[in-house]
């Protein structure tokens, strides 16, 4: 990767997660026999290796006036197979050591507007990407089904989380009768609300790092209670998965304040989509019912414009309301 603001910290497989605790003693070991700007940089993470693993290899080479290439024979030299792998192992050594506020610092702190703005950007691209590859089509297909035939469908989105179920619920609505958004601030609360809730019904869960404790004790409920659960979450190793029948990944990580939700919106819509498919002469009428609905009542009178007529742009705004 090079060129752009900074690099975000790509997520560690199996084999990186095994390798990445001894990138320092890999340094250590080889650092005799490097070579003077192998030596340089070799320097520089010992001193900076927070800063440098939100570095891209452009980045490190013009810090140290050494050429990009170099920072990637160093990394290989390392025994990694790129300076990807490197970074990734940069990035698990100080993954649990730095708070919020700190990664921000360190990520952005050299950053324009314009190279902040690329960089999210870039990073909710390679999300989706990422999630689009690989979410199990047949666990997707499996989701419509049941949201399409449970007898009452619940969804739950707690914290930041919220504005995901908001969503769903939103259009579940105009598909199907139903359905029940669960919104509480304790786990109480969430038992009352799915009091009801059986083996005739589904429960769709959100939730993404760090995990709810009460959307996981409301998918415990579900479960126990036979209903079919869905869980929307990160990775096979999130703790929602112990409790659903049906999982869909999206990965939502960024280094920043922010959780990026992206990709979970795009699946998401993409259910919406899908189970729009299945009834689309049922939408259609809800559809119509609900227009006609608001017509009846005026729900939305001068609340949406349409369109903007620039010689009534200075009318009188209550002129239509007034009486002839």
């Amino acid at each position: 990767m090079t060129g752009g603001c900074v690099a975000h910290l790509p997520v560690l497989g199996q084999r990186d997660m095994e390798n990445s605790s001894d990138i320092m003693a890999r340094i250590h070991e080889k650092y005799p026999s490097m070579s003077k700007g192998h030596k340089a940089i070799a320097d520089y993470i010992t001193d900076h290796y927070e800063q440098a693993a939100f570095l891209t290899a452009a980045k490190l080479g013009k810090a140290l006036r050494i050429s990009e290439s170099t920072v990637i024979r160093f990394a290989m030299g390392l025994g990694y197979e790129g300076y990807p792998q490197m970074q990734q192992a940069l990035g698990h050594r100080i993954r649990q050591r730095l708070n919020t506020v700190e990664r921000i610092g360190v990520q952005y702190e050299s950053c324009t507007q314009s190279e902040i703005l690329q960089s999210v950007l870039s990073s909710d691209i390679e999300k989706l990407r990422h999630t689009a590859d690989n979410l199990d089509a047949a666990a997707f297909e499996a989701a419509v089904d049941l949201i399409w035939e449970a007898k009452t469908v619940y969804v739950l989105g707690l914290r930041s989380c919220q504005p995901l179920a908001d969503f769903l619920s939103f259009y579940l609505h105009m598909v199907r009768k139903n359905v029940v958004q669960v919104k509480t601030t304790s786990v109480s609360e969430i038992f009352e609300q799915m009091l009801h809730i059986d083996e005739k019904d589904c429960l769709v869960g959100i939730s993404f790092p760090r995990y709810s404790m009460r959307t996981l004790k409301a998918l415990e409920f579900a479960n126990d209670r036979n209903a079919k659960v869905i869980s929307i979450t990160d990775s096979v190793h999130s703790p929602m998965n112990l409790y659903s029948s049906c999982n869909l990944f999206a990965r939502s990580d960024m280094v920043s304040i922010v959780d990026s939700l992206v990709a979970p919106l795009s699946v998401i819509n993409a259910l919406v989509v899908a189970l729009c498919l299945r009834c689309p002469a049922q939408v259609k009428e809800n559809l119509e019912l609900l227009e006609h609905t608001w017509n009846n009542y005026q729900v939305y009178l001068n609340d949406e414009i349409n369109f903007i007529n620039e010689d009534s742009m200075f009318d009188n705004p209550f002129r239509e309301n007034e009486e002839p």
